[in-house]
């Protein structure tokens, strides 16, 4: 139960024994026990990751279009697959399930997965570097904000609670997706307006967030139109807003102590704005601003004062963790 997110060609063989490790990983994903990790590819792993595709419809068809060309053009190197979700295995039973029936957990797999793993475990970690500390003692949120984004409580170098669920629709508003939503509403709207699943699962992937409310997902537009006088852009910004900031809270109780935030991905590291007006309203956890440092923040750079739980802008950098993760599977490291 897996989003495919890198496939690097490298070294390595033993086939067979992969594909039944992933089938077995697979099965456990169905129990909640836990999620599979980087993989040696064949055909026998792709029909598995096809297979899983319910759950990640936007992700894992494209990303196996992209593995069988890849794997066309070099066929005399193995593949390895990375996914998203691995980092989001050690999220304990309080935080991943789900209180449905019983039947949709164990046979349907339904609970919280979480998403944008590599780039959480990538910018967690670099954080625990920035504050001169093991990994293993500091507590952080990184803050993966771009057209698609998800919040993650990092304790130790592990993921405690993220706020994407079954699905990456789940959570942080995003360009196209809604975030969290009521689950009565495709009910009502079957009811009301006659929408079907398939209509309603279109629209809340890629119909809403920014794009439902404003008309456009991009962030940048979006602010543009909101500095000259657009009320529906002041509204859908002040929706973002609140909600990384009732996320940042939520995510933060469990932790119990926080030592860092972390702004990553194509907003989180450009809008100086957001991330001002999101650590402005999180005060009662002890966050706070450097107006200059802020502002004149490009690339890598710490944006709150000496005497405040740090905040970082950190740039993601997903290639290079999928790359460790590759070179960990491979044994090179």
């Amino acid at each position: 139960m897996v989003n495919l997110v890198g496939i690097i060609g490298g070294i390595g063989s033993g086939k067979s024994a992969v594909a039944d490790q992933f089938r077995q990983l697979g099965a456990e994903v169905l129990d909640g026990d836990r999620l599979g990790h980087e993989v040696l590819l064949d055909d026998e792993v792709i029909e598995s990751i096809l297979d899983l595709a319910a759950l990640a419809p936007l992700h894992n068809p494209a990303n196996v279009q992209g593995v069988t060309g890849a794997r066309a053009v070099l066929a005399d190197l193995p593949h390895v697959a990375v996914f998203d979700t691995a980092f989001h295995a050690t999220i304990p039973a309080a935080a991943r399930e789900y209180a449905v029936p019983a039947r949709w957990r164990h046979e349907y797999g339904v609970r919280k997965y979480g998403f944008h793993g590599t780039s959480h475990a990538y910018v967690s970690r670099r954080v625990a570097e920035l504050l001169g500390r093991p990994l293993a003692e500091v507590n952080s949120i990184v803050l993966h904000l771009g057209n698609g984004a998800s919040a993650c409580a990092v304790a130790g170098g592990v993921s405690v609670d993220t706020s994407m669920g079954l699905s990456p629709t789940d959570g942080l508003v995003m360009g196209t997706r809604t975030g969290d939503l009521d689950p009565a509403v495709p009910g009502h709207l079957a009811r009301v307006a006659g929408l079907s699943v398939e209509e309603f699962s279109q629209a809340v992937n890629t119909d809403s967030g920014l794009l439902g409310m404003t008309g456009s997902s991009d962030f940048r537009e979006v602010m543009h139109r909101m500095d000259a006088g657009e009320a529906t852009a002041a509204t859908a910004y002040a929706v973002v807003v609140h909600r990384i900031v009732r996320h940042v809270g939520a995510l933060a109780a469990p932790l119990g102590r926080l030592d860092a935030v972390a702004f990553t991905a194509g907003v989180g590291e450009n809008n100086a704005r957001l991330r001002g007006d999101v650590l402005r309203r999180l005060s009662l956890l002890g966050l706070a601003v450097d107006e200059e440092a802020n502002d004149g923040a490009a690339g890598e750079a710490r944006i709150s004062p000496a005497d405040s739980v740090a905040s970082y802008v950190v740039p993601t950098n997903e290639e290079y963790e999928i790359a460790r993760q590759c070179a960990e599977l491979l044994g090179l490291q």
